[in-house]
């Protein structure tokens, strides 16, 4: 993957403004760190870092492209799974190439079909085309966000880019946080609302989202929506279309010139895709397949199970290993280090996170990228195919809010009495759940109120809990320059398996049943069958400690910024308890009290390594 970047004014030439667009470019370095390029000319600048993949001379960006007299510049930055079909079809309309790299497709795509050419895209991507004739930039984000776009219009300026960072280090953008902002800090984070991009004025292209910029204005259009309608294939039908969409998709994503392995977790969805991908190296001899998996030191000690996180992942990698007989790399972190990069993660995220569990991911991509340029991952099968306790349990599925973020009187508890009265926290966060429930395509004729609610929750975690998770992925792999695909992504397989009735999806009241009987013959008996447990965090206890020590410094310094948001007494009190034995959900099934510290000391940092100002 890469880092874009780029800046349009019709008001004036800014071509001799290219050194704010480089500093722009240059925070995005670890992104791309092979190449770097830009593009410039009197009202558009265009910037771009590259991570190579694919054809190492012919993909250098900004890449133009001339088509019937008429000039295009790209940058972009994604991956594309159907090339080959795209090729031929743009050599049937008369086009001719000069490498075999996505983004000269990509180019000519929209050279071809406009407004219609990310139709013609299976792939992840987030590029913009500056069309030199119409005097107008085209933007786009793949289906799903798995590639982000952020931008903003400020006075007569349109600045965009791959990271928040990028667009903060033009001198024109302020980091401000106003009531929105907060709101999201505090009562959604490290979740966002789609669009929102913390800062004040910044928002995000939606996915599956096109946009035009031209001196009559910006206009926006989706390109591809979720339709809901009767699904009329039977059982064997409905397992067999998910077994080759499943390894249609897998087989697509294992094109690279670089090396390319899978995170391997001995659950379902990893070790399907390590099972098939190595399938396919062994088909075509390519050796042996590189897998990766995360440990943490003394978690054999220290394991504690619970209702989420039913056993640790070693011994079940194990099994998978031996029965594919990969290339294994076990990477074991210490608490040192996630502390140390609990920074590192905040910064590549560019606001509060989901703290050291982002920071883990973060250390596990490092060391994944001194093997390998490109792994896939089982991300977001849990989304498509029902497998988090919320689709199961009975108070989750009818929580009357986003079921992941259920305990807003103990988050709104923290939060300072000014700021409460000015963001309004009940109705914050029930208008941003309604707001979801309204774009909800709903099926006429639903076969239950069970159905129909399945759909909601179905609809909620893809687009409103998967790209957290997404985010995540993206900015912690690029972070060191490490490419993540995630097959479970492809929009075929989600458009599918979102009309497959709730029966279906839940086959023998598991979860993910339907992917489990579909691959049951991929993969060894006792991985099937496997409990869904989800990735790893340490439990060590001299985590919750360093935490608490750090928190009680914090609460020491009369100026920390924290204390502008939340409620220093709150803390002090909460404090008091043996914090070991509290259970307090911060987010989602992974944060908890640790977290919960670790969020507070990402925002206080946040708030001061960044210089936000705060302007309700």
């Amino acid at each position: 993957m890469c880092g874009i970047t780029g800046w349009v004014d019709f008001t004036r030439n800014i071509s001799q403004e290219k050194d704010k667009l480089s500093r722009m470019n240059q925070t995005q370095k670890m992104r791309g760190p092979d190449a770097e390029g830009v593009w410039v000319s009197k009202h558009a600048l265009l910037g771009h870092r590259r991570l190579i993949v694919i054809d190492p001379e012919g993909g250098l960006q900004p890449m133009i492209k001339q088509v019937g007299g008429r000039r295009y510049i790209i940058t972009y930055n994604g991956e594309l799974y159907n090339m080959d079909e795209i090729r031929k079809k743009l050599i049937n309309c008369g086009y001719t190439f000069q490498t075999t790299c996505d983004t000269e497709l990509v180019l000519a795509a929209y050279a071809e079909w406009k407004e219609e050419c990310p139709t013609y895209l299976n792939g992840i991507f987030a590029f913009a085309i500056w069309d030199e004739c119409r005097e107008q930039l085209f933007f786009a984000r793949d289906r799903l966000g798995v590639k982000p776009f952020f931008y903003i219009q400020q006075g007569s300026s349109f600045l965009f880019g791959s990271e928040l960072k990028s667009i903060l280090a033009h001198p024109q953008v302020e980091p401000v946080l106003d009531r929105t902002g907060v709101a999201e800090v505090l009562l959604m984070g490290p979740a966002r609302t789609p669009g929102q991009g913390i800062f004040a004025g910044i928002q995000e292209c939606k996915p599956g989202y096109w946009g035009c910029l031209s001196r009559a204005g910006l206009h926006m259009e989706p390109y591809w929506e979720l339709k809901s309608q009767p699904h009329t294939d039977d059982w064997e039908t409905t397992v067999e279309t998910v077994r080759e969409l499943f390894f249609d998709t897998v087989r697509r994503q294992l094109v690279s010139d670089v090396p390319i392995g899978t995170m391997l977790s001995g659950g379902l969805d990893s070790s399907a895709i390590s099972a098939c991908a190595a399938q396919v190296f062994s088909e075509e001899g390519r050796g042996e397949l590189d897998t990766f998996s995360i440990e943490y030191a003394d978690n054999e000690h220290y394991f504690q199970e619970n209702e989420f996180q039913p056993n640790r992942d070693a011994p079940w990698v194990q099994k998978m290993v031996q029965a594919i007989q990969s290339n294994h790399h076990e990477i074991v972190l210490s608490n040192a280090e996630l502390i140390d990069t609990l920074n590192q993660a905040l910064s590549s995220r560019d606001h509060p996170g989901m703290t050291d569990i982002d920071a883990s991911l973060l250390l596990f991509c490092r060391e994944i990228k001194k093997v390998s340029t490109v792994v896939l991952s089982g991300e977001c099968a849990d989304e498509v195919f029902g497998g988090y306790p919320w689709f199961h349990r009975e108070e989750l599925i009818h929580a009357d809010t986003f079921p992941w973020s259920r305990h807003q009187a103990d988050r709104k508890a923290f939060i300072s009495p000014e700021i409460k009265v000015m963001i309004e926290p009940d109705s914050y966060v029930d208008a941003r759940y309604q707001e979801a429930l309204s774009e909800v395509p709903r099926l006429t004729g639903e076969e239950s109120a069970l159905d129909e609610r399945m759909r909601e929750l179905f609809y909620l975690n893809l687009t409103r809990w998967m790209p957290t998770l997404l985010d995540r992925k993206d900015r912690m792999s690029m972070a060191v320059g490490l490419e993540v695909r995630v097959p479970f992504c492809d929009h075929r397989l989600v458009e599918y398996v979102w009309n497959v009735p709730w029966s279906m999806k839940a086959y023998q009241q598991r979860e993910k049943g339907l992917l489990r009987y579909a691959l049951r013959d991929l993969l060894p008996k006792e991985i099937v069958e496997r409990k869904k447990s989800p990735y790893p965090k340490t439990h060590h206890p001299g985590y919750v400690q360093e935490m608490k020590s750090r928190i009680t410094y914090l609460l020491q310094q009369k100026e920390a910024p924290l204390f502008q948001l939340i409620d220093r007494r709150q803390v002090e009190s909460f404090m008091k308890q043996d914090v070991s034995k509290v259970h307090l959900p911060w987010f989602g099934q992974l944060m908890n009290v640790p977290q919960l510290f670790a969020y507070f000391l990402q925002l206080n940092q946040w708030l001061e390594t960044y210089q936000v100002q705060i302007r309700l």
